[in-house]
């Protein structure tokens, strides 16, 4: 039987990378696209996610759920606390979208960098990524590189400037032992970075697609035990 992948998509600019990543890693599931693009603009005026925004994302979250899904795979990071309420409310896999690389990248050391283009989702990837050092007991350590033109670029239709942009920042991140691509629009630029720095360098979609399928797999097994 095939899975049935519901994607919740803040930013268009996120859709592209994820379809990739599946049709590479896991082609035979059916992945659904959900898109509410105004999640992103309102999400840049707040500091703090608000519980207004909270509740909108939830609902958004349930109304993937609605139309059948065996799990639900946001590709916006900007969400966090939101997403982990969807999580607890439902009761199929909720997967964050860098919860995968995340744990791909403390393999590598403890000195961790990020590349990211949206401001606001670093704060709650950050939180994000010390609950999940914490709670493994990691003394890992992250060091952030905020390229906010980037993603300015990205959505005007400028692929490779946005890419020379982050590409161009990557030396700042050469003394750490592994360098993420902070968001699911910036694995575009991992052939750049990687002629930049000579560190692995990890994008988040190939990472959560292969962490999807073994959740999916895990509850299918789980449900007929």
């Amino acid at each position: 039987m095939t899975s049935r992948i519901v994607l919740l998509h803040a930013t268009p600019v996120a859709m592209q990378p994820i379809h990739s990543a599946f049709a590479e890693v896991w082609p035979e599931a059916q992945t659904i696209n959900l898109l509410d693009d105004g999640l992103t603009i309102d999400r840049a005026r707040e500091n703090e996610l608000s519980e207004s925004l909270i509740e909108r994302f939830v609902r958004f979250g349930r109304y993937g759920y609605d139309m059948g899904a065996d799990a639900i795979l946001i590709t916006c990071s900007a969400f966090g606390p939101a997403i982990d309420r969807l999580a607890a409310e439902l009761p199929v896999p909720v997967l964050k979208p860098n919860e995968a690389m995340f744990q791909a990248a403390v393999s590598y050391g403890l000195r961790i960098g990020m590349l990211a283009t949206f401001g606001p989702a670093v704060v709650t990837m950050t939180e994000e990524f010390d609950d999940y050092v914490a709670q493994i007991g990691s003394k890992a350590e992250l060091k952030t590189v905020l390229v906010d033109e980037a993603i300015d670029e990205l959505r005007r239709g400028n692929v490779e400037r946005h890419n020379t942009l982050v590409a161009a920042r990557a030396p700042e991140l050469a003394d750490c032992d592994v360098v993420m691509l902070a968001h699911f629009s910036t694995s575009r630029a991992a052939a750049q970075v990687r002629e930049k720095i000579s560190v692995p360098v990890l994008t988040a979609p190939h990472a959560a697609v292969m962490r999807m399928r073994e959740l999916v797999r895990n509850s299918a097994a789980s449900q007929r035990s």
